[in-house]
């Protein structure tokens, strides 16, 4: 196991689909409305990465960040999650490359904690998703990798 790898901190991309238009309701930020199609939600896990990806995966959890409560609902399905490790708080750099590429955002859901519009980014065509998400991290300087089909 190598260092980056022991460190066990980095930064993730969730990548579900919504199978049909919802209408959710996100913690106290209310209602939102979510098209049928892709989302690349990103987010950071400076202690225990392994972690915070097998939790967002677990349907067994308490809803306590905005992403738990779109995850839990019966129309989103978490297709993928691409990831790669660093000390380093690098979210918000990940989340502004999948900005300039995605088709919209959900104005300040999951950034309660930075000044980004957004850190949920949604893309019509699947492949753009994942394709954006694998590319936001070379483009900053990190490997990604693939938590579900690790090559």
């Amino acid at each position: 196991m190598d260092k980056k790898k022991k460190d066990n901190k980095g930064t993730y991309c969730l990548v579900l689909s919504m199978e049909k238009e919802s209408n959710i309701k996100i913690g106290a930020k209310g209602k939102i409305s979510f098209k049928k199609g892709h989302y690349v939600y990103v987010g950071s896990a400076l202690n225990s990465l392994t972690k915070r990806i097998e939790r967002h995966i677990s349907k067994n959890k308490k809803k306590h960040w905005h992403i738990d409560y779109l995850l839990m609902n019966k129309n989103a399905q978490l297709n993928e999650v691409i990831y790669t490790y660093s000390p380093n708080k690098i979210e918000c750099n990940v989340a502004y490359e999948i900005f300039k590429n995605s088709d919209e955002y959900i104005e300040l859901f999951g950034c309660s904690d930075c000044n980004c519009r957004s850190h949920l980014y949604y893309f019509n065509v699947y492949e753009n998703a994942i394709k954006t998400s694998i590319e936001s991290y070379k483009k900053i300087g990190y490997k990604p990798y693939k938590w579900f089909n690790d090559d």
